[in-house]
């Protein structure tokens, strides 16, 4: 039997039983009791014997690596030196390397304190802000562009990175920052703050058809997006395997899918004009000027016949260019009852082919089986939507920030699928782990850095990375997800260009501010667009700035990005 047979059998004997689980829309106690649609247990600390291991033990998150490693017969490496060790909390924490005075100065101070207060003095750092905002904005799919083929700059986009860099700074609780994102515009719309956190909403690509435009098919597209995004984001589910029919092997149905797609039936785009009157007043005259000029020349061109007329096509084409940008739009999100949008299950995720219409319900899945929809046009649906994903009960919300956390350091998370805890996904390798740390992040109140603090300090971090494994551990764990030492990993290329710059004494250290493009080589923009539409800054000193502050446009990245 072929491997690619086997898997055909697999899949076929998989989606049968799920069919048969699935019958009658409600769900199974199979379906239920899914590790991660359990509600989160409070497990025990494990406890040792041994005098090495209740020293190496001592804090929770080491007592239950290593009850996982004693149960599969292995050991934790020994401690890395200190050189390495900080090296590699600056690196973890804020995305540079220690300068060398920063080192000689961990080096001599052998207090038994000196790196917990080193791994303070990195979380006040305003560096640890914009190396974790890096990896929030990988998750939330932020960029500064449309994407597909007019690609169209998005010209204030920038906000919303400074907004999670402050955020994050402040070390502001997550389920504030995941509210504010997801409905700013409706817990205070006077706010503009609270405007830009809610641009998360439009971060997403987004086409422009040029023509007739079927209205349905876009509202569709847009409302697709938004949808999509909280599953994989926030819940860990790949919410949209339901968009055309019942999840395949997750317990989300297809009415699921709408009814989550109903909290966003309100929301409309809305650009909101960042330029004064005077700026607007001034614009306009630039352009009506211009304009002007183009009137009378495609009009005399029109009259003209012989060699003049390629001259005037010729200034036709230079004239177009002086036509003013557009002025500067924050492009959000506003919810407008009056522009409800009703929302159809649709067949086939066809706008051409809707059915019943649904109204808001989060995932049935987490609730009873005759739960009632909330409605059609509720007040601040997506404020209510917020609510329900960080309710503490809620126990899916705070396993997936802890998982996420976790990958930032270990390079993989407890479950090494971060955005798919579903069946298909994979399996957490310390289930009582995550739960105890997604216990402690909502205790904490919501905050991120306490546990951060928490994995750094931990010997599980510590640990040295091995570079001759045993014969024990490469049998019975070669992938180290079991954490028998420090697993090596490479650096990002965002890790790499910020390191560069700083040990050339290059980097340019201004935060926040409108992103910054770099001069790329002529012939790839040459490839993909005018050169104008590639305007570098001019500013040859903001070219050095951090990584997180370069224009990330989606059809177009840095080579140096492309590499690493």
């Amino acid at each position: 039997m072929t491997a690619r047979f086997q898997l055909f059998v697999f899949v076929a004997v998989s989606l049968a039983a799920l069919a048969a689980e699935s019958s009658g829309g409600k769900y199974t106690r199979a379906e239920r009791n899914h590790w991660a649609f359990k509600p989160r247990a409070t497990p025990t600390i494990p406890q040792f014997t041994a005098p090495a291991d209740q020293k190496w033990a001592a804090q929770p998150i080491d007592a239950f690596v290593l009850k996982k490693l004693q149960e599969q017969g292995l050991t934790p490496a020994p401690a890395a030196s200190r050189l390495t060790l900080v090296r590699r909390v600056y690196l973890d924490l804020t995305g540079l390397p220690p300068t060398p005075e920063a080192t000689k100065a961990f080096l001599a101070d052998r207090s038994p304190k000196a790196y917990e207060a080193l791994v303070d003095r990195l979380l006040a750092s305003p560096e640890y802000a914009e190396r974790q905002a890096r990896h929030w904005l990988d998750v939330v799919r932020f960029a500064e562009s449309d994407g597909f083929e007019y690609d169209t700059h998005r010209s204030e986009a920038w906000q919303y990175r400074d907004y999670v860099i402050r955020s994050l700074a402040a070390d502001k609780p997550y389920d504030q920052f995941l509210t504010e994102q997801l409905a700013g515009d409706e817990m205070d719309p006077a706010n503009r703050e609270m405007l830009v956190a809610a641009s998360f909403n439009r971060l997403g690509p987004f086409r422009k058809n040029a023509g007739n435009q079927d209205k349905a098919y876009i509202r569709n597209e847009i409302l697709t997006e938004m949808t999509n995004v909280v599953g994989s984001a926030f819940l860990g589910v790949t919410l949209g395997c339901a968009r055309c029919h019942d999840h395949k092997f997750d317990p989300i149905r297809h009415t699921d899918y709408y009814r989550m797609q109903s909290f966003f039936a309100t929301t409309e785009q809305h650009d909101i004009p960042m330029s004064t009157e005077a700026e607007k007043a001034d614009w306009q005259k630039r352009t009506d000027a211009v304009k002007k000029e183009l009137a009378d020349l495609r009009k005399k061109l029109k009259e003209t016949t012989g060699p003049e007329k390629a001259q005037i096509e010729q200034i036709i084409g230079v004239k177009e260019k002086q036509l003013p940008e557009p002025l500067p739009e924050l492009k959000t999100v506003r919810s407008d009852p009056k522009s409800y949008f009703p929302v159809h299950v649709l067949e086939r995720g066809s706008s051409d082919m809707p059915t019943a219409k649904m109204g808001m319900r989060p995932l049935g899945v987490l609730l009873p089986d005759d739960a009632a929809e909330w409605g059609e046009a509720i007040p601040e649906p997506r404020r209510k939507l917020a609510a329900w994903i960080t309710d503490p009960h809620n126990p899916l919300t705070s396993r997936v920030l802890a998982n996420r956390l976790w990958q930032s350091h270990f390079g993989a998370g407890i479950v090494a699928t971060p955005n798919d805890f579903g069946r298909m996904g994979a399996r957490p390798t310390h289930p009582e782990l995550l739960d105890w740390l997604a216990n402690e992040l909502v205790a904490n109140g919501w905050r991120q850095k306490p546990l951060h603090r928490m994995m750094v300090l931990s010997n599980t971090y510590r640990q040295a990375a091995v570079a001759v494994p045993s014969a024990a551990a490469m049998e019975k764990d070669p992938r180290n997800r079991f954490l028998w030492n420090y697993g090596r990993r490479r650096l990002q290329a965002e890790e790499m260009r910020d390191a560069m710059l700083q040990s050339a004494g290059l980097l340019n250290p201004q935060r926040f501010g409108p992103s910054v493009i770099p001069p790329i080589e002529a012939e790839l923009v040459n490839l993909l667009y005018k050169p104008d539409q590639w305007a570098v800054t001019p500013d040859a000193a903001q070219h050095n700035r951090r990584s997180v502050y370069l224009f990330q446009k989606r059809n177009m990245r840095m080579p140096f990005m492309e590499v690493f």
